[in-house]
């Protein structure tokens, strides 16, 4: 069938995309038992436990299709809100579960075939909150990251520490290690005398450098001996550190320039394996693992190459790396990688393959999907498989994106017809596009559009000198890269120079923005929960994790005022002009409802095409089935509207002013 682009019809609803399946996060496997985190949209973004038995087998733990079963009962939300982006929300010890629950933030724990029972005090107003905490080995203490609000929630009152208590909820928390602005990944050496912990200080976040410690660990959790083993704020960053099974510890370090694997033995520290790839990641959440030990003294790893995830076998005594021949290259978020003896459990898909809950017998490679992310009858050939696109960008350099060309079975567009693109920028900033099967994306694929998802200057998994791009020129090299990702296309007859589009989320919100002010290249763009103002405000502009974050991202503030001044497109709104949608949640202390109505009431005063949609209760990120329905449908709406096309499903017509 012949139709113009943008107007194919396609068996990917908003309401298919929305209720298809459920986010994966967060891996573990304990006794031969795989646990992972849902969040179900149509439970209104519950977060819920799982969990699957692995049957032992004479020669080696093979995985067994089971149906995995709910962990947490039908009215907990397993969720912690520390740093607000949150992650490490739960761990497991002799298969009794300590979890954060989201409606009063204190932790419980789970006994098998019992009911949760909080063990932390009630703080009203959720204001003590819990997150990335392990059992010690003799399973008496929690041991893990508290987070306490003041009443006012001012950021620079929040304070973050180490806290131990008991795993029976006998006493309350008590303060092991304090005076640092951050803290994470507390973890106890196998014969449970020492302890290791990440902390950093304001204005850094952790990918820009944080310092690792180690210190004597008392019986009741008690720190002496505290020194630091590696990194430094600022300079060197620290991910994942762990023991081995012999008692080295492990962790990744950019030291070199790439986040590489190193230990520490006996006082020595020393590479495991060096290359051009990054094994580690930006801590925006807790909990993630990109590696873990085999029974056998080797480690599984993932690591990322030229924009894929790749999966391999590292022997830490020879430094040899043997890469995995298996189906999946690309992560949703931040990495879960978990192993226990010869078995390993991750979570991973592909360009053609959703998210999936995967459990890998090492010696065979003998693969179980326990899980997956997407459960529609699509069929593949609906699916846009992106290509890698490397292209020029500003001062001779050049930048990295995926290409995702329109693609329906069903039609074909009239021959001399280009496509519009939608240009995606990536939150973060310090985030990254993954070539994962996101059907999202594919909602705009199958209708016609082109994406194009840019891995600008500043983003994750090409080193870290790409990282420091960004560095003071937030809202400048994003802005650049994303548009010479499109005329580069356009150069190359890929797409329609003339209906360029572009979408993004916080940091690719503020992209967003930029690029509607700033240019007029796009002919339309959509913000969610994006930043209009960089200027901080006396009652802190942000949460505490990103309270300082445009110190590296612009400068020190109000030293560099008028950089913030210059990079805030709300003080540009007479150069406004082109149509924008602006999403927004209620309960986003992220990114806040004022940020959003600024824009909006400066498009209203320039009498600019906009639309304003605010949904209450959700947060940074939308969570909820109705509300995700609702936002893709009124964003496909609004770009044919903008365009004149005709949509080829029926979806209701957004009410746009001044168009």
């Amino acid at each position: 069938m012949i139709a113009p682009y943008g107007s194919w019809s396609s068996p990917l609803t908003a309401d298919v995309v929305a209720r298809a399946g459920v986010r994966l996060t967060m891996a573990s496997l304990e006794n031969g038992v795989a646990r992972w985190l849902e969040g179900r949209a149509d439970e209104g973004g519950r977060v819920v436990l799982v969990q699957a038995a692995l049957r032992e087998s004479p020669s080696h733990v093979t995985p067994v299709d089971v149906t995995p079963i709910d962990v947490t009962p039908a009215d907990f939300n397993l969720r912690t809100l520390v740093h607000e982006y949150g992650g490490g929300a739960y761990c497991v010890h002799d298969g009794i579960v300590f979890c954060s629950r989201f409606d009063d933030q204190r932790l419980y724990r789970i006994d098998p075939g019992r009911e949760p029972v909080p063990i932390t005090p009630d703080v009203e107003g959720r204001r003590h909150r819990y997150a990335d905490g392990r059992v010690n080995p003799s399973g008496e203490l929690w041991i893990g990251v508290r987070e306490r609000h003041p009443e006012d929630d001012h950021p620079a009152k929040v304070i973050n520490e180490l806290v131990a208590l008991p795993t029976d909820g006998s006493a309350e928390p008590r303060v092991i290690a304090g005076n640092r602005d951050f803290y994470s990944s507390p973890r106890a050496s196998p014969d449970g005398m020492l302890l290791c912990f990440l902390a950093w200080n304001l204005p850094w976040m952790p990918w820009d450098g944080c310092e690792l410690f180690v210190a004597d660990l008392g019986a009741d959790g008690t720190l002496s001996e505290v020194e630091l083993a590696a990194g430094k704020d600022g300079e060197e960053s620290i991910w994942q550190p762990e023991w081995s099974p012999s008692g080295d510890l492990v962790f990744v370090s950019d030291r070199s320039g790439w986040w590489n694997l190193e230990r520490i033995r006996d006082g020595e520290r020393a590479a495991l394996h060096t290359m051009e790839a990054e094994f580690g990641y930006p801590a925006w959440v807790f909990g993630g693992s990109s590696y873990d030990f085999l029974d056998d003294g080797t480690m599984l790893c993932s690591y990322e190459s030229e924009g894929r995830t790749s999966f391999a076998v590292l022997d830490p005594e020879s430094g040899s790396l043997e890469p995995l021949d298996l189906p999946y290259d690309a992560l949703w978020g931040t990495p879960q990688l978990v192993a226990e003896g010869s078995t390993a459990l991750f979570l991973a898909g592909s360009a053609t393959i959703p998210n999936h809950v995967v459990a890998l017998d090492v010696p065979t490679r003998r693969l179980t999907v326990l899980r997956t992310s997407i459960d529609a009858p699509i069929d593949a050939t609906y699916f846009s498989i992106p290509r890698s696109l490397e292209f020029p960008t500003e001062n001779g350099l050049t930048a990295h994106a995926l290409f995702y060309p329109p693609t329906n079975p069903r039609y074909d567009a009239p021959a001399t017809e280009r496509p519009p693109v939608i240009v995606m920028s990536h939150g973060g900033p310090t985030g990254a596009a993954s070539s994962i099967l996101d059907l999202q994306t594919q909602f705009w694929t199958t209708r016609g559009f082109a994406v194009v998802d840019v891995n600008y200057g500043g983003s994750t998994g090409y080193g870290r000198e790409y990282r420091e791009r960004l560095n003071g020129e937030w809202g400048v090299v994003d802005l650049a890269d994303c548009v010479n990702a499109a005329r580069h296309l356009a150069d190359l007859g890929q797409v329609d120079p003339d209906r360029f589009l572009i979408r993004g989320g916080s940091a690719g919100g503020y992209t967003t923005i930029c690029a509607l002010t700033f240019t007029d290249v796009f002919s339309a763009g959509a913000s969610y929960f994006g930043i209009a103002d960089l200027e901080p405000t006396p009652d802190g502009h942000t949460h505490k994790f990103e309270f300082r974050y445009e110190h590296t991202l612009l400068g020190p503030y109000p030293e560099t005022a008028e950089i913030f001044r210059a990079r805030s497109p709300i003080n540009f709104v007479d150069r406004l002009s082109t149509p924008m949608l602006v999403l927004q949640g209620t309960d986003d202390e992220i990114v806040p409802q004022e940020q959003a109505e600024l824009i909006v009431a400066a498009l209203r005063e320039r009498g600019v095409a906009h639309a304003y949609l605010l949904f209450e209760g959700e947060g940074h990120g939308f969570r909820k089935a109705e509300n995700i329905v609702a936002s893709l449908e009124a964003e496909l709406s609004f770009y044919a509207q903008v365009l004149g096309v005709e949509p080829g499903d029926a979806v209701p017509k957004l009410s746009v002013i001044n168009l």
